[in-house]
Formats: structure tokens, sequence, C-alpha cells
């Protein structure tokens, strides 16, 4: 008792001395005036906040985020989508994850940062884990171990090592697991990587626990909780090695130990908003809660994981979810149900989990395994030839540019004054548009900023509401500008990142970060400004008048777009929600609705409302000009 009240007494400690440090960044934070150093500041609130409040390190990401494109600091901004990607993968918002991960690695290819690259693909085959996509997953984690062993960085090479042991331990190659877990270990502790000796241990606890060597596994599991509470890892990571101690007493038989571990993980994850632990958790709860032979608390647990892992598409988890299910169903006489549940679990299985899958998996690692050997041979052999090979190649390619100079030389002079010429003037319209985009964005949110500031001495509740609406419909279009004079096409916008970028813009004016989830479920689709500032608007609307009437009394949901442009020229637009009923956009003044019929009309559209399950928008609009 007197170590539980001690541990929880340092848990508080920890909380308040975060708290403090992030209320002193945060004066620094307003005080500060150089945007480099301001970056710096949001960095250091992202890593105390990811170890107490993930939905609070989110909000500080996307500070960063938005600080860092509004500079156009090419540095930071790929770092800073990381981030965000990692808080959206977190919390579960796996869409809005991947999109953040893609941009990180763009961003790291265009300053040549290999080892941002090799983070970000580690995290984005965790995505794809998550979803099922085991083959892809393995393919990111092998590239990014290949680029930190380009770069010789041992903490990079034994989490990729770690990542790999993972993939094939999911595979049930385990023994080919460990040898990488053992490796990964070896590399640790001759390097004195102490911030990477957890994550090596617990992978090894996770190998041991699949190869039902739950003793051993049990011990790892108890050393890295050791390691993550003296490194002060944070309470993520606490609860994830919580769930994984509650996980071997579960496979020993020790089911009340197995329910203690669980609780303890549960209050962490919750003091952390870490949701994926929170699911993984929950269901576990109901796992041993139906091993102990409480039917009743253990449906309630199960149910709940389901509806969680069904909203975040988390299929890896969702087959085992629907067994235990069934299982409990059966336990309580409910046979057709039961049964339902059953044939859920092998139609997602068989979905998921090919042969072919297995194969592509298997290639990947020998295609892997093969060319580090390959080159070393490589390697050896060149050395032996290099020199004769350079004398040779050396008297051919004198003799060759001597000739080539002076028809070269002639050619190039007259070709670099007409080139000079015109690159000259297509630099200058290119910088023009790009000014003039530059300067229609800020004279908007000089207007944005207008309409905030008047807002603010209106008492009138309606007043102030309608003035905040046509605030967030400035914004709409100001993001337009901003996108085009950022990007390197001056005549369209990606629509995906657009949606996304306006979604969160006005969910966190709306402050509904934490009650509405967005799912973009559309590819990249790149369309012009005249298409793109309706759409724009269109989207503005239904989305603030779902957050404000489809979940009320502070009820969650989401909310999901679709945009894609179809054979027959169609740009077909769906946005849904699965509130209450009809969300109703004809509520408030009624401008909304007149808005997005004008919108409609004018880009020669057709719009449908379905109330079944919530509420559904579906658009049909002639496409003019796409890209």
């Amino acid at each position: 008792m007197k170590k539980l009240l001690f541990l929880l007494s340092i848990i508080h400690f920890i909380g308040y001395s975060q708290e403090t440090s992030i209320n002193d960044l945060q004066q620094q934070l307003n005080s500060e005036q150089q945007p480099n150093k301001q970056l710096e500041i949001i960095n250091q609130m992202v890593d105390i906040a990811f170890n107490k409040d993930m939905a609070q390190a989110l909000k500080f990401a996307k500070k960063g985020v938005k600080l860092s494109e509004e500079i156009d600091d090419k540095s930071w901004r790929p770092k800073f989508y990381e981030m965000q990607g990692r808080m959206h993968a977190n919390l579960l918002q796996l869409d809005s994850a991947t999109i953040f991960f893609n941009k990180a690695v763009k961003g790291y290819e265009a300053v040549d940062n290999k080892r941002g690259k090799a983070t970000t693909l580690f995290k984005l085959s965790w995505v794809d884990k998550k979803i099922g996509n085991l083959d892809e997953a393995l393919q990111k984690d092998i590239s990014g171990l290949k680029l930190m062993e380009l770069l010789n960085d041992k903490e990079g090479i034994c989490d990729g090592l770690t990542r790999v042991s993972e993939d094939l331990t999911r595979q049930n190659r385990l023994n080919e697991a460990l040898d990488y877990a053992e490796e990964a270990i070896q590399i640790a502790e001759e390097n004195n990587l102490t911030s990477e000796k957890f994550y090596v241990i617990f992978n090894a606890a996770n190998v041991a626990m699949a190869k039902n060597n739950y003793a051993q596994s049990l011990e790892y599991y108890k050393d890295a909780l050791a390691i993550a509470q003296v490194q002060n890892l944070g309470l993520p990571t606490q609860a994830d090695v919580t769930n994984g101690i509650g996980n071997a007493y579960k496979r020993l038989g020790k089911y009340i130990d197995a329910m203690k571990s669980y609780e303890s993980c549960l209050v962490l994850a919750k003091k952390s908003n870490y949701f994926n632990a929170i699911n993984t958790v929950t269901a576990n709860l109901g796992e041993v809660n139906m091993l102990l032979g409480d039917y009743d608390t253990a449906l309630n647990y199960q149910l709940q994981t389901k509806a969680l892992q069904e909203n975040n598409n988390d299929y890896s988890n969702l087959i085992e979810n629907y067994n235990h299910i069934s299982t409990i169903y059966n336990k309580l006489g409910n046979y057709k149900s039961a049964l339902d549940f059953k044939q859920k679990a092998y139609t997602l299985r068989d979905s998921i989990a090919s042969m072919e899958s297995d194969a592509k998996m298997s290639e990947l690692l020998t295609q892997y395994e093969t060319q580090k050997k390959e080159e070393t041979i490589a390697i050896q052999e060149t050395k032996i030839t290099q020199q004769r090979l350079i004398q040779t190649l050396s008297f051919g390619f004198v003799a060759l540019l001597l000739g080539l100079l002076v028809f070269g030389f002639i050619s190039y002079r007259n070709r670099s004054k007409r080139n000079k010429l015109l690159a000259a003037k297509n630099a200058e319209i290119e910088l023009l548009l790009k000014e003039v985009h530059h300067r229609v964005k800020n004279n908007l949110e000089v207007v944005s900023s207008l309409l905030s500031l008047q807002s603010a001495q209106i008492e009138d509740l309606n007043t102030k509401e309608a003035m905040l609406e046509s605030q967030n419909r400035v914004n709409s279009i100001g993001i337009v500008h901003q996108k085009l004079y950022q990007g390197k096409n001056l005549g369209a916008i990606e629509m995906k990142d657009y949606f996304l970028n306006l979604s969160e813009s006005i969910l966190d004016s709306l402050g509904a970060e934490n009650k509405v989830s967005l799912n973009l479920a559309m590819n990249q689709l790149n369309l012009d400004i005249d298409t793109a500032v309706p759409l724009g608007l269109i989207i503005n609307e239904l989305l603030t008048n779902t957050v404000k009437y489809a979940f009320p009394e502070n009820n969650k949901g989401t909310v999901t777009i679709k945009l894609q442009k179809q054979n027959n020229n169609i740009l077909h637009l769906e946005v849904a929600d699965n509130g209450q009923g009809k969300s109703d956009v004809i509520k408030g003044t009624g401008f909304g609705s007149q808005l997005v019929s004008l919108l409609t009309r004018q880009l020669n559209g057709t719009m449908t409302e379905i109330n079944k399950n919530g509420t559904t928008f579906i658009f049909d609009f002639q496409l003019k000009h796409s890209s």
C-alpha cells in the first residue's frame, strides 16, 4: 500500500511539474518575437505534453505546423508534420495521421534528412499494421532500417531491428523475430544506448509472449517498466508496459493479478488521453472478466471495444474481439448472436490474412537480407578493380571531353543567352503570382481579424455567432490562397490536404476538436481555384451546422468527407455524420442554406439529403477543369 501511495505521489508531482513547465514555456512563447525560437519553444511544449495529455500535445503540434508553414521553414516544418501525425496516430485518428506522416516524408526528402524520413516511415508502418496492411508495414520498416544503416545510426538501427522483429512476430515467424530482437539488444548494450534499452527489452517481452514463454515475458515487462519509470518515459509508455504485464499474468492463469494490471493501465491511459491504449486495455478487461466467469461485465467491455475498433478501422485486433464476443454470447445462451460474431470474425480474417500477403512479406525480408550480402561482395570487388577501371576510363574520357568542349562551348553560349532570358521571365511571372496569392491571403486575414475584434464587442449571442461564421467563411478562402503560394502548382489545389486544414481550422474555432472526429475517405485530387473555393465554403457550412446541431449535449461523433472524380467528368462529394437524425443545415439564420444552394448551382450541381443513422449530403457537380 505504501508503495502504491508513493507511486501515485510521484505521478502527481510529475504532472504538477509538467504543468508548471508548460505554463513557463507559454509565457516565453508569448514574449518571444523570433519565429525560429518560437518553434523551439513549441517543440519543448509538445514533448512535455506528450507524456501527460495527447490532446494537449496535438494542440501544440498544430501550432508548430501552422507557424512553420507561415514562415516556410523547411527544416522545422516536416518535424512538426511528424509530431502532429504521431498525436493523431495515438488518438487513433489514422487517416489524419497518414496525411501528416506523408507530408513529413516529403519534407524530409526535400532537405535530405534521412533520419527524419526513417523515423516517419517507422510511424507510417505502425499505421499500416493497425489497418491490416502487414506487407506494406514490413516494407516501410525495412526501408527505414536501410536508411539508419546508411547513416550508421546505432539508435536508429536498434529501432529498425525491433520493428522488423515485431513484424515477424505478427507473422508467427518467432525464431526469426527473436534473432532480430537479440541483435537489437546486443547493439544497445555494446553502444550503451540507455534510451533504446527500454524498447528492445519491451519488444523481447512481446516476442517471448508470442513464443508462449510467459514467465520470461513477465520478467522482461517488469524490467521495461522499471526503465520507463526511471527514465520518466511518460504515462503512455507506462500504460503500454502495464498492459503487457497484465497479458503475461493472464497467460499464466493469474487472472486477479491480470485484472489489477489492466485497471492500472486504464487509469494511466485515461489520464494521458491515450486512446490506443484505452481501446486495447478495454478489450483485455473484457477477456479477463470472461475468464473469471463474469460474462455480463465482460460483454459490456467487449462491446465498447468493438465500437471503438470498428470506428477506427482497427482490423488487426477486431478479429480477436469478434471471437471473444461470440464466446461470451455462447456462455450467456444467446446462440444466434454468438454465431453472428463468429461469422464476422471468419469473414474479416479471410479478407486481411491471405497466404499471398505472407509470401509477399517473406519475399521482402529475403530481398533485404540478400541485398546486404550482395552489397558487401560488390564493395570488395569494386575495391579490387577500381584503380584499373579508373585509368582506362580516364584516358577515354579526356579524349572525348576535348572533342566535346569546343562544340559544347559554342552551343552553350548561344543557348544560355536564350535560356536566361526565358527563365528570368518565367521566374518573374511565378514570383508575381505567388506574391498576389500571398497578399490576398494576408488581406483576408486582416478581414478575419477585424471580424474577430468586432465580435468581441458584441453581446448578442446570435449576432456574435453570425460573425464567427463569417470569419470561418473568410478563412476557408484564405486557406486556398495559402495553398497556392506555398505549393509548386500555381494553377491547382490538392483537395484532401485543403479539406483537412480547413476542417481542423473550423473545429478549432468552434472548440470541437475533441468532440468531432474527422474521416477523409478520398484520394489526392487537384482542382482549380474556381472549383476549390465554392467546395470549401460548402464544407464550411455543413461542418459548422453539424457541430452545432448533430451532436447535442457534448455528444461525440464522426464526420466523413468523400470527394472523387468519376469517369463521366462528374465531381462527387459526400458529407456524412453519425449524429442524431436530421442535422438541419437550414437552422440558424438560413443564410447557410441559401449559400450552399447558390454554390451548388454555381458549380452546375445537384444536392441530395439523406437522414438515416445521421445525416448525409450528396452532391454531384459537372466538372469543367481538373488535373
